[in-house]
């Protein structure tokens, strides 16, 4: 598996940069993780949209799901001017939760919908993709997902409190992709759903796993600083995301 950050920061995008977005490559299949604000544009640089073979939304929050209506419409168009089959529209799996939001994601012939939970296994060409409930907390559910594919494990965090049971799910992943939404200086006093740098490190480490990606980040944060306050993680190697940045597993 490839792994190529199209988009990390939030709340919203900084200059020329993008919010939660990941590209999945294999010999088969081209998966799109989240679609948030700008990530059309990176994916653009990599292929043209109408060559993925699916998209998987963790939740609804905008700065994971910011450009799904663009996704959508650019689809129709391809359809229109011959690109892509009208008979093989984008399937989308994502949470059938919030109901308001889950109804978005049929568009025409362009895309369809397939709602996930935690019992939920869905195999899209030679990857094998499970979920796992997070601590979001604020009600609505948010879904890591366990990509299998050729003998390694990806696992991306998604949204994700400290309540999380990743024990098992996580455990040993090729390469964690998890939240560091905050740094140690301004990590709240009362858990709010995220973790900081220093939490993740902290916890892929406790789960074994082999390396790690630490996003969700605001984009003013100094690359070093994130890196530093990963120190916990030495099993492997440690990245901070980067819009552009590709790791082979």
């Amino acid at each position: 598996m490839r792994v190529t950050v199209l988009g990390y920061q939030s709340p919203y995008p900084g200059p020329g940069g993008a919010t939660p977005g990941y590209l999945i490559e294999t010999e088969r299949v081209k998966i799109l993780l989240d679609c948030g604000s700008g990530v059309l544009a990176q994916l653009g640089k990599h292929l043209p949209i109408f060559e993925l073979d699916a998209m998987l939304l963790s939740h609804y929050h905008h700065d994971h799901v910011a450009d799904v209506g663009v996704m959508q419409y650019g689809l129709m168009v391809h359809q229109l001017f011959g690109q892509r089959p009208a008979d093989k529209p984008l399937p989308i799996y994502a949470p059938g939760l919030p109901v308001v939001n889950a109804q978005t994601l049929v568009y025409r012939e362009a895309t369809t919908f397939t709602p996930i939970t935690e019992e939920t296994s869905v195999t899209i060409g030679d990857v094998a993709i499970t979920f796992l409930r997070t601590d979001h907390g604020d009600g609505d559910p948010c879904y890591a997902m366990r990509l299998e594919a050729n003998g390694r494990v990806l696992v991306y965090g998604a949204d994700s409190g400290p309540g999380t049971a990743w024990k098992g799910f996580a455990s040993q992943a090729d390469l964690f992709i998890c939240e560091g939404t905050y740094l140690d200086y301004n990590l709240p006093a009362k858990p709010n759903g995220h973790l900081s740098v220093r939490q993740a490190a902290e916890l892929a480490q406790s789960l074994s796993c082999r390396s790690l990606l630490v996003t969700h980040l605001f984009y003013g944060y100094d690359e070093s600083q994130v890196i530093a306050e990963a120190n916990a993680f030495v099993a492997g190697p440690v990245y901070a995301a980067r819009i552009g940045l590709q790791i082979d597993l």
